[in-house]
């Protein structure tokens, strides 16, 4: 059983009603919840819930969630084919909230390690332009990985402090979610050690003073008519209904739409506090000075791509090609200029041009699709070469024909290969080998 704080103990009592209270610490001495949350640019939901024995019931705030009771989903090579993300049910409940749609501009302001952030990026299937941002360096880049592994077509990746982020990007956002650091007493089952260690009254003072600073400056990137989510993973009323209650108090131009807060005792899940709003009124112009950043690519760096993609795709992939120091990208449509912004990512990152050839990427092998490719290796999950392939062993493939490949699992693409009569030499990532 977990060892609650007493000051804790108190503070639920003041929360809840009495007649709650046993049932409320009942759930320390209990397992936590798993989830899983299905990726829909991968492919149909039932297509992929077929390949997954160990998804159980739907989580009900997210159509595409899933209990678990696997204990080591990450080991799955669908897991590395980015066909699912292993997320904590009751924290799926922020992002369908705000109801985000192909085509518009997304803020995920405090994004790693990129669970609700990806949760968006999946409903907007690769149209408009959605920023994950993460000021902390390393956990940014956990983000990235994951925005690669998930085959986010159309999202940038920035590492910036929100002041900076809301200096550059006044009114310009449709769309704003908060999930904002917090005193984590929801994590008191699922990472009990940690977050026990760093709980104390005097956290909770300064996550709600910190929230609170955040709230201000998502809001000044927020145009006329949107609608911004604030979402905690505590139960701390300073964090929760006493911010919203103060941030209303500071912003008369925001409405509260709606706002719950899941109780373990009561949902299937660790416990999520989530309020939408709505702007409903300017506090300030859009900045004029955010320019759309246009395609730009060498005559050199294009023709290698080019050659590349006729053998590689049987259609053309890239439309909007961007080079930066030998590398090429392909932008998504909108993307603003980032000048001045540390920027981990933008669109997809096609490859690298090398002595005239292009070299693809991994990234790139994880926005395509089996049927895009010419020239494909389909391994089935019974099949050796599958655990060879992802150790970073060479693998043989007499069907195969030579120069740059796909390697899939059951059809879905997970790294590239370069064949050489019959034999792919192996260029999955060797920071992702686990074999």
């Amino acid at each position: 059983m977990v060892k609650l704080p007493e000051k804790f103990i108190e503070n639920m009592k003041k929360q809840l009603p009495e007649t709650e209270w046993e049932a409320f610490f009942a759930i320390y001495e209990k397992k936590p919840f798993k989830g899983v949350r299905l990726n829909p640019l991968k492919g149909g939901m039932d297509e992929l819930n077929s390949l997954l024995p160990f998804l159980g019931e739907r989580v009900e705030w997210e159509e595409n969630g899933f209990y678990t009771e696997e204990e080591k989903v990450g080991h799955s090579p669908f897991h590395a084919a980015g066909i699912f993300y292993s997320q904590e049910p009751s924290a799926m409940c922020a992002a369908p909230l705000l109801e985000v749609k192909a085509g518009e501009r997304v803020l995920d302001l405090c994004s790693a390690p990129g669970g609700k952030g990806t949760q968006l990026a999946c409903k907007m299937d690769g149209k408009g332009v959605i920023v994950l941002n993460e000021p902390i360096g390393s956990r940014a880049k956990i983000l990235s990985q994951n925005v690669e592994r998930m085959g986010i077509k159309n999202a940038v990746v920035t590492s910036e402090l929100p002041e900076n982020l809301s200096a550059k990007f006044a009114g310009y956002f449709d769309k704003i979610l908060v999930d904002a650091p917090c005193s984590g007493e929801g994590m008191f089952r699922k990472n009990a050690e940690e977050a026990l260690s760093e709980w104390s009254e005097e956290n909770v003072t300064m996550c709600a003073e910190r929230q609170s600073r955040i709230l201000n400056e998502a809001t000044k990137m927020l145009r006329e008519g949107g609608r911004l989510v604030y979402s905690t993973c505590t139960f701390a009323t300073e964090e929760d209904e006493g911010q919203v209650r103060d941030y209303l108090q500071k912003h008369p131009e925001m409405r509260l739409v709606f706002q719950e807060k899941l109780y373990p005792h009561k949902v299937d899940g660790e416990g999520h506090f989530a309020a939408l709003f709505e702007k409903t009124a300017k506090t300030g112009e859009f900045d004029t000075r955010i320019k759309e950043c246009k395609p730009w690519c060498s005559r050199e760096a294009e023709k290698a791509y080019r050659d590349f993609e006729k053998k590689f795709f049987k259609e053309k992939f890239a439309a909007r090609l961007y080079e930066a120091n030998g590398i090429l990208y392909e932008l998504p449509e909108g993307v603003f200029e980032w000048k001045g912004i540390q920027v981990l990512r933008v669109g997809v990152r096609l490859g690298e041009v090398k002595n005239g050839r292009f070299e693809p990427s991994h990234s790139l092998a994880l926005c395509v699709k089996k049927a895009e490719c010419q020239n494909v290796v389909d391994l089935e999950t019974e099949d050796a070469r599958l655990e060879k392939y992802l150790r970073g062993d060479t693998v043989e493939a007499e069907e195969t024909d030579n120069g740059w490949c796909v390697v899939c699992v059951h059809g879905y693409p997970l790294g590239l290969g370069k064949a050489v009569n019959g034999t792919v030499k192996n260029h999955y990532p060797k920071g992702l080998r686990k074999f």
